[in-house]
């Protein structure tokens, strides 16, 4: 469990939480990070890719926002996303390949960035007039709060939830660049002779999904600390 032991705040005792990583794509992706995280230039830091990651999830954001005018930033918020998984997923990798960790300053800035950067893409999106913005934003809203819980066992369990359900951001960047790609052609479905757009359908289990998998993760989470910690 993360703890840190001080009545004024200084990190005497941190133990970094358990990384609990069960996705479709993790196996693969662990070989290809080490890999790459090998072969990484000696002058780019984990700081650098954490950097890239923000931006670039920021820039997806931006070819949303700008996409109504011009449908070919969907293929240009396809390349951000690349970037964006090269940077999120890269920047642990390298600092554990180099062992120059930081666990209490990476997991921080990594989070509070991811953070900031769902607000830009999402919002992006929200005024893309490819999805209604209440959709949107129940999207951005439903993944806060599943982001919240993580963090929450992450302190109380020790454990870091990576993935839920076989899915981890990696797979989340993969669907969402195959809905730009749909986008392309499909901006709208019809369904019982209405028009719905697309990514309305797409958010909506989205949604759906993150509140389930936040509702499960919340009881199972309760019931093992009330069991964990009984009254004496």
């Amino acid at each position: 469990m993360p703890r840190v032991i001080n009545s004024l705040g200084s990190a005497d005792v941190f133990a970094p939480a358990l990384r609990i990583q069960r996705s479709l794509a993790a196996s693969v992706e662990k070989r290809v990070l080490t890999a790459l995280a090998i072969r990484t230039p000696a002058w780019i830091s984990p700081d650098h890719l954490t950097l890239l990651s923000f931006v670039s999830q920021c820039m997806v954001g931006v070819c949303y926002a700008f996409a109504r005018r011009n449908p070919s930033l969907l293929l240009v918020g396809v390349l951000f996303l690349a970037l964006n998984w090269l940077g999120d997923s890269l920047d642990g990798t390298l600092a554990r390949v180099r062992n120059k960790q930081r666990p209490r300053y990476g997991f921080y800035v990594d989070h509070i960035a991811d953070t900031i950067a769902a607000f830009f893409l999402m919002s992006g999106l929200a005024v893309s007039g490819y999805i209604h913005p209440t959709v949107a934003f129940g999207m951005l809203i439903t993944f806060l709060m599943l982001s919240i819980e993580s963090y929450l066992a992450t302190y109380t369990l020790g454990e870091f939830q990576l993935s839920y359900w076989k899915f981890s951001p990696t797979e989340i960047r993969i669907l969402l660049a195959l809905g730009n790609v749909a986008l392309l052609r499909h901006a709208a479905i019809s369904l019982f002779k209405y028009r719905i757009l697309l990514f309305d359908v797409g958010g909506v289990i989205a949604i759906a999904g993150m509140g389930a998998m936040l509702i499960v993760s919340t009881v199972r989470h309760i019931t093992r600390l009330y069991r964990e910690e009984p009254i004496a």
